[in-house]
């Protein structure tokens, strides 16, 4: 058997609250999107700022956890890529997700002096969030 490695590590801004639901065995899946940012130098030697969406799927995230994962919080993810497609009106769709569990998650947010978390990290403009996480496959160029 050959050796093989499906590992992605983000750090990003989170683009809306995590939803969650449950399987027909009671285990909870979160999903939300996450934005991550770099910078570019455009052909007229400016600097760009580019943004990449990416569709997280987490398994079995506690309470605590799960109420980490608000619009705007600034959060670690560790997990696998896995591509995947539907059929939609007699098309196939793809779409991209990163596959993580409790361990490949760390919210990245400080806490202010009040206890609460202070979502010090901000979209760049040319970063918004999808209109709907579940249909985000739509807008995919393939």
């Amino acid at each position: 058997m050959a050796f093989s490695l499906n590992k992605a590590q983000l750090i990003g801004i989170i683009g809306r609250d995590a939803e969650t639901s449950f399987t027909t065995s009671n285990l909870a899946v979160t999903k939300f999107s996450m934005a991550t940012t770099h910078s570019r130098k455009t052909k007229d030697g400016n600097w760009e700022n580019e943004t990449t969406w990416h569709n997280i799927t987490a398994f079995g995230l506690n309470d605590f956890l799960k109420d980490k994962l608000k619009k705007g919080a600034k959060v670690y993810v560790e997990g696998r890529i896995d591509h995947n497609s539907y059929e939609k009106d007699g098309q196939t769709k793809y779409f991209t997700s990163i596959i993580t569990d409790f361990n490949g998650i760390i919210p990245l947010d400080k806490k202010d002096d009040t206890g609460e978390s202070s979502h010090g990290a901000s979209f760049t403009e040319s970063a918004s969030a999808p209109k709907d996480e579940n249909n985000a496959e739509d807008d995919l160029p393939f």
